[in-house]
């Protein structure tokens, strides 16, 4: 999936993780540590290997397999700048999915995480049939807050204590896109 930047040319684009993506997903993970450290989890030294970078992705893909997520990697004119991850895909009567992404600091403030988002919402809607896709943020991550915004995703509610997030417990505001309105 790719979305064209304000003058038709194509500027990103969304596509199936692979396990050759490990090494560059290893210096994006190491080049950015800092940057992503307030918004994850805590991270073991070896997360940052490309032998556990590529165990991730094979798991990821064998998710994927099973019809429990969609994996991909955020491109910017073709190079890796990000990962977007459609996630705990449920069919039948809920028809819902929760949104994961980030984007490298090098390629933020551009509109890549506003375009992969919209990507990843036609994605949901048109490929995978779903009603409503749900995303959450840190209270205080306005950045994200607006990437959501300008996709028509509304705040829904507030978490306590929803995440371990730099080693603890973190509220979050949820947000969600009902797809079929």
């Amino acid at each position: 999936m790719t979305a064209l930047d304000d003058r038709g040319a194509a500027e990103v684009a969304l596509r199936l993780v692979a396990p050759e993506d490990a090494a560059v997903l290893t210096a994006l993970a190491v080049s950015n540590r800092d940057f992503l450290a307030p918004y994850e989890p805590e991270r073991d030294e070896d997360f940052y290997t490309v032998d556990v970078q590529r165990r991730a992705l094979e798991g990821a893909l064998e998710r994927h397999a099973a019809g429990r997520t969609v994996p991909l990697v955020v491109l910017k004119h073709g190079e890796v700048v990000g990962r977007l991850t459609v996630n705990d895909v449920v069919q039948g009567a809920l028809q819902s999915a929760s949104l994961g992404y980030w984007v490298s600091e090098h390629a933020g403030g551009r509109g890549v995480a506003t375009a992969a988002v919209a990507l990843a919402v036609r994605l949901a809607g048109e490929e995978l049939g779903l009603h409503r896709l749900e995303a959450s943020t840190l209270p205080d991550n306005a950045r994200s807050q607006a990437v959501l915004a300008r996709n028509g995703f509304e705040r829904i509610g507030h978490a306590p204590r929803y995440l371990r997030i730099a080693g603890r417990w973190r509220d979050h505001d949820l947000f969600q896109r009902v797809l079929d309105d």
